[in-house]
């Protein structure tokens, strides 16, 4: 969506690896990364200015823990802006009413509205258990308001037919008073679109809005309208006092920024986005998911919580220095990762969270060695070994195997298989170390997708 803006930020931090905080000089390419980006996702202008603004002043100054590089430091700023500028939490449909609650749904002609309208009917109706009674006011387009009649049977929900002899008030009405009478939950109204916003089209919703005084009043919105998208929504919510925004269109091919303009423009929640024709296609809006979306980062963010949570500092920075003098990763510091990797869920949970790219073939090679049982075995087999055999792995041979094996109740194979891959770690240990970038095993499989 934003072409992997995350894999630019990482790019722009390469040069400053290892300085132990944020400052002026080693963002200012970052910056002008995310300025890019968000330009190229069709954010507005001010909304960028305004972004780009928030991360620096975040940025400055701010310590860098050592867990993380500065350029993950960084780029969990930009999410948390991105995702305070979208709003912090789901926003949810507001129902507490009298029933029926009425729902009135606007937007421009083309933007979706009456697939819209079925969409959250049938939400509304599979996750909310509510009864939905559906109509459209749009006595323009004959063929809108048969698109929406087989719609509610295809979902089926009920649908309060009209025609373009009545005016939309009267309709608007009569739906709701059919309504309280049967006792249904909600009521969801279409309202006509036109090409563009003109006067007669605003006045027509505003008494509608008068007539109905819905629960919620949502404006539809394609994505791919960018920061047109904006602009009309703000004109409708002068016109009609808007609750929320859905955004349609937002299936793979959109670039995104719509999100991030109206909810900064409108100042207005975006509560769901629609991606796609099925009338399952609609889901609630989360900023935090989308803005890992935007920055194309996998789970990255809660893999770097996780790490800050469970890794033990002191005993990452006694590895390090370790290899840094050029001494060779041993057994003890397997069993000593493998304790760590206990405290952060086993290995398997954790590389689930990796984005893919060329990591992905050297993880799924590790996650095949390393699945749970695997683990608890191969601590068995290190705990059978004498501290000398861990510290110098060549000396185990024959008898000496033999003896271990028995000693954790396995199979000289089980034994064999573990020194082999000790040995691949050692040798993956070396190459980390070298590049002056082990700051543990972690940090490693973390940052191959850096390079």
């Amino acid at each position: 969506m934003f072409d992997n803006l995350t894999e630019r930020l990482t790019h722009s931090f390469k040069n400053i690896r290892g300085q132990g905080r944020l400052s002026e000089k080693n963002i200012r390419e970052s910056l002008r990364e995310v300025k890019k980006s968000l330009i190229e996702a069709d954010v507005a202008y001010p909304v960028v200015k305004e972004i780009i603004e928030k991360i620096r002043q975040q940025a400055l100054g701010q310590e860098v823990m050592a867990s993380l590089t500065p350029g993950q430091a960084f780029i969990k700023i930009v999410s948390h802006i991105l995702t305070q500028i979208m709003g912090e939490s789901p926003s949810e449909l507001n129902l507490s009413t009298q029933p029926p609650a009425v729902i009135l749904i606007a937007g421009l002609q083309g933007s979706g509205k009456t697939t819209t309208v079925a969409k959250l009917a049938y939400w509304l109706k599979e996750q909310k258990s509510k009864s939905v009674l559906i109509t459209s006011t749009d006595i323009y387009r004959p063929a809108a308001i048969l698109q929406l009649e087989n719609l509610a049977q295809s979902i089926d929900v009920l649908f309060h037919p009209s025609n373009a002899l009545q005016t939309p008030q009267h309709i608007a009405e009569s739906a709701i008073q059919f309504a309280r009478i049967k006792g249904i939950d909600v009521v969801i109204i279409d309202t006509a679109g036109r090409l563009h916003i003109d006067r007669t089209m605003m006045e027509e919703i505003s008494s509608l809005h008068k007539a109905t005084r819905p629960i919620e009043t949502l404006f539809v919105l394609d994505s791919m309208m960018g920061q047109e998208a904006a602009k009309t929504a703000k004109t409708f919510d002068e016109a009609i006092p808007l609750t929320g925004v859905v955004l349609t269109k937002m299936d793979g091919d959109t670039r995104g920024g719509a999100a991030l303009s109206v909810k900064f423009t409108v100042g207005k929640p975006i509560k769901f986005i629609g991606a796609g024709e099925k009338v399952t296609a609609l889901e609630p809006f989360y900023p935090d998911r989308i803005a890992s979306r935007i920055l194309g980062m996998g789970d990255v963010l809660s893999l770097v919580e996780e790490v800050q949570r469970h890794v033990d500092q002191k005993s990452v920075q006694k590895l390090n220095k370790k290899l840094q003098k050029g001494k060779k990763f041993d057994l003890e510091d397997f069993l000593s990762q493998l304790q760590q990797m206990d405290k952060m869920g086993g290995m398997t949970q954790l590389l689930d969270k990796l984005p893919g790219g060329n990591t992905a073939a050297l993880l799924s090679s590790a996650k095949s060695t390393l699945n749970e049982k695997v683990t608890i075995q191969m601590k068995a087999i290190l705990y059978s070994m004498t501290k000398k055999e861990r510290h110098f792995p060549d000396l185990i041979q024959g008898s000496r195997k033999r003896r271990i094996a028995t000693g954790s109740g396995t199979q000289i194979q089980d034994v064999n298989r573990l020194l082999k891959q000790f040995n691949q770690m050692q040798k993956m240990m070396k190459r980390f170390s070298k590049q002056g970038n082990m700051n543990k095993l972690l940090q490693g499989l973390q940052n191959q997708h850096h390079h």
